[in-house]
């Protein structure tokens, strides 16, 4: 499946669009360092968890519409207290062709 941030895939036509699809996924911090670097590093992994998840729900859910391709993706990370953090990621599920 094609995933991208444009509105348009070069080489290939926007046959039918199928509809917006969203993937959503939250993480929890359970783990404290007193070293700035490693919460960083702990920070990074947890945004980086939680992004793939929802990206695979996206994708998911853009399956289940029988489409091939997402365009116009749309990545929204939010924290909440610096303990919980919410991705969400959205765009609009279409089947391409060349």
């Amino acid at each position: 499946m094609i995933l991208t941030t444009t509105n348009s895939i070069e080489g290939f036509k926007i046959i039918e669009y199928k509809g917006i699809v969203s993937g959503t996924s939250s993480e929890i911090k359970t783990k404290f360092s007193f070293k700035t670097e490693k919460n960083m590093q702990m920070f990074d992994d947890l945004i980086s968890e939680a992004k793939e998840k929802a990206f695979q729900k996206m994708q998911t859910n853009a399956s289940n519409l029988k489409a091939n391709a997402v365009v116009g993706i749309s990545v929204d990370i939010e924290t909440e207290a610096g303990s919980y953090f919410f991705v969400v990621v959205t765009g609009t599920a279409v089947t391409v062709a060349q």
